[in-house]
């Protein structure tokens, strides 16, 4: 009669078609997902890089404003106050300073959390795979 698959029939064919199909889908959602985690952590490499830029450009120009402004303010006090004038620019320097870090910080830290439209998504498929209760 026949080869050793005819005692399969068409269903035999019908299930592999079904696992071929369903193995299909699963890789292209497998490669969705992907393709978004990466668009994703280009975008999050680029805010990075934005924070730090800014917050570069910020510590350059007040250190370089806090600098000229400490050399006028005490070239223009009295010699026995140059010292306190000395102290409390030194104080207001790293006062300055240590609000525009936890400035760029907060620029550096995403309000959502990392990788949110990935974890949003793949709780969708999760939710689409699970049988209803």
């Amino acid at each position: 009669m026949g080869g050793p698959g005819d005692h399969r029939g068409p269903r035999a064919a019908g299930l592999f078609g079904s696992l071929k199909r369903l193995l299909s889908s699963l890789l292209e959602t497998a490669q969705l997902r992907l393709d978004l985690l990466s668009n994703e952590f280009q975008r999050e490499k680029l805010r990075i890089f934005d924070g730090l830029i800014w917050a570069a450009l910020a510590l350059l120009f007040v250190g370089l404003g806090l600098l000229l402004l400490a050399g006028l303010l005490l070239a223009l006090t009295p010699e026995p106050w140059r010292l306190l004038v000395l102290g409390l620019l030194v104080l207001l320097s790293l006062g300055l300073g240590a609000w525009l870090m936890a400035q760029a910080r907060s620029r550096l830290s995403p309000p959502e959390g990392p990788l949110a439209a990935s974890r949003a998504e793949l709780a969708r498929d999760l939710d689409a795979l699970r049988p209803p209760l």
